[in-house]
């Protein structure tokens, strides 16, 4: 079976997503020590090692351990199957899409085999701007999902930008 340039470069997306994420984690245990803080650039970038036991911010780490392993590994597989299925089959989407998706699905897999191998989520990320502006603790494969995101919302507008001059256009 032969892949399609497309099909390569959806692949090649998640691998380097899943890599980056994985290799930065494992120095991060090895060289930071847990729970410090380390200014990288002033108080704009901090490094950190967290572990989360939770999703994002925490969030459902107090769950018992049934539906943590529900909402937390379970969900989160089968969503990431279906939207790596969708993305193969989709042939219309653009290559920002395709892109956007692949980051999503590769920081999603770089997450959850952090849950199932080592029962929590190294964070080691953290960016304040000001006492207003800043971030929870985050890793790559957050980044990787966030950015992706971002991409697929200005994607979508630019769709919906582009279908409403047309539809002003034809009228």
């Amino acid at each position: 079976m032969k892949l399609s340039r497309r099909s390569i470069f959806i692949i090649v997306t998640v691998i380097l997503t899943v890599a980056l994420d994985q290799i930065s984690k494992v120095i991060v245990r090895a060289k930071v020590v847990a729970g410090s803080q380390t200014e990288i650039f002033g108080e704009l970038l901090s490094l950190h090692n967290v572990e989360n036991t939770g999703a994002f911010l925490g969030m459902g780490s107090d769950l018992n351990p049934t539906l943590k392993l529900i909402l937390l590994l379970i969900l989160p597989v089968a969503v990431l199957g279906f939207v790596l299925r969708y993305i193969f089959k989709d042939k219309s989407l653009d290559n920002w899409s395709l892109f956007a998706f692949a980051s999503i699905i590769g920081g999603g897999i770089a997450n959850v085999y952090d849950r199932f191998a080592y029962g929590s989520v190294t964070d080691f990320l953290y960016m304040k701007l000001n006492d207003t502006l800043r971030t929870g603790i985050f890793n790559l494969a957050d980044l990787s999902v966030t950015t992706g995101m971002i991409i697929l919302v200005i994607v979508s507008l630019k769709k919906k930008k582009t279908n409403d001059d047309k539809t002003i256009a034809t009228k």
